[in-house]
């Protein structure tokens, strides 16, 4: 089993961002896994998703590290994951990304509230907390801030960036925005845009958490957070990450401790304890103003719009690494067709794509649970990345 804590990487140079705005500085939270090989050649970069963090795998010798995987990932497979990180299935010895063989990093996003500056940090500038004067930051400025970490860290180039949904989209970012700096990416449930379903839904999130009074205009002290509304907007969330099939499979219309309807608006279903569950854990390891950056990071991501002006296929014109993109089935938040928009974008300018829509009941959620279909894919298009090298 991997034995890992999570570091902090201090900047003190400015970041510009897109927005026009500068942080003066920042920090990083990061954990390594494996060794980097003599050539550097062997680094992979995983890439989280909305409330993920940099603890992605082995067991963390940080009080601070999450002490279990909060979601669907978890209860699904009825185990405890006790201190694993949450891609501890596809990272370490012999795993998807082996260990015994690559170097993986994994960096908590900028705007996160698990370690790497966000709304919730001191600016420098004031003594106060950011809150909301906290810049906004887009995928493209958390990329940047990852490949000044990288620098540091001695990795001038990757092997691969992978990750999911918004993990996916860092990985994408990474072979546009620094084409010469990647060999591989890996983008599994993931988009060069969010559709407009998916802006509803962040909307929708949002809306719960700045309805909450206690949200005070995002000026709210740590011990009188918008629990509330942090939960809704979980609750929203969570489910859009699930499938009809999944959901119906799990729960049903199953009563929750009771054999016939309450004629109240307790949780009479277990669909409704669930959520509430979900809800109410996540409030207490993530904040609702990081919950609000993040969100918007995904809804600005675009990449036509970033480097294509507005054509997807003049996006890719740029990028030099080896693809495979990876879908589900049954993922309608970041549905296949949305994988394949990537694959005909890089097969258009003549590059290495591999495509494959893995069978799921699982929804946007497979990302995480079907790890073994994952992990035959990855091996092999890893190996022959680093073989060709």
């Amino acid at each position: 089993m991997l034995r890992t804590r999570t570091e902090i990487a201090h900047f003190d140079e400015p970041l510009v961002l897109e927005s026009g705005r500068v942080l003066p500085s920042y920090t990083l939270a990061y954990e390594t896994y494996g060794r980097l090989d003599a050539r550097g050649a062997n680094a992979v970069l995983a890439c989280h998703a909305l409330s993920g963090d940099a603890h992605a795998a082995g067991i963390s010798d940080d009080p601070r590290a999450p002490s279990a995987v909060d979601g669907v990932g978890a209860d699904e497979r009825g185990r405890s994951r006790g201190g694993l990180g949450w891609w501890d299935g596809m990272i370490g010895p012999g795993k998807a990304f082996d260990t015994d063989r690559y170097f993986v990093v994994c960096i908590n996003v900028l705007g996160s509230c698990r370690g790497s500056t966000g709304p919730r940090s001191v600016d420098p500038r004031t003594g106060r907390r950011y809150d909301l004067d906290f810049p906004i930051v887009t995928v493209g400025d958390i990329v940047a801030a990852q490949a000044r970490l990288l620098d540091r860290l001695g990795i001038r180039r990757l092997l691969a960036a992978s990750g999911g949904s918004l993990g996916g989209m860092q990985a994408l970012e990474w072979a546009l925005r620094f084409p010469e700096r990647l060999a591989a990416c890996i983008p599994i449930a993931s988009t060069a845009r969010l559709a407009p379903m998916g802006l509803a839904w962040s909307a929708i999130q949002r809306s719960a958490i700045m309805a909450d009074p206690k949200w005070r205009g995002g000026r709210y002290p740590d011990d009188d957070p918008p629990a509330a509304g942090l939960a809704v907007a979980r609750m929203i969330g969570h489910v859009t990450y699930l499938s009809a099939i999944s959901i119906a499979e799990k729960l049903g219309r199953r009563l929750q401790e009771r054999d016939d309807y309450s004629y109240s608006f307790g949780n009479d279903f277990a669909v409704e304890s669930y959520l509430r569950y979900q809800g109410d854990a996540f409030t207490r390891r993530f904040d609702a103003n990081s919950y609000l950056y993040l969100s918007r990071a995904l809804s600005y991501f675009d990449l036509a719009k970033s480097y294509g002006g507005g054509s997807l296929r003049r996006a890719f014109a740029r990028a030099r690494a080896r693809f495979l993109v990876l879908s589900f089935s049954s993922d309608w938040l970041y549905p296949p067709s949305d994988s394949a928009a990537i694959v005909d974008a890089v097969a258009a300018n003549g590059g290495h794509v591999e495509a494959h829509v893995v069978e799921s009941t699982y929804g946007h959620d497979a990302f995480l649970l079907e790890e073994a279909k994952l992990t035959d894919y990855i091996r092999r298009f890893l190996a022959e990345t680093y073989e060709a090298l």
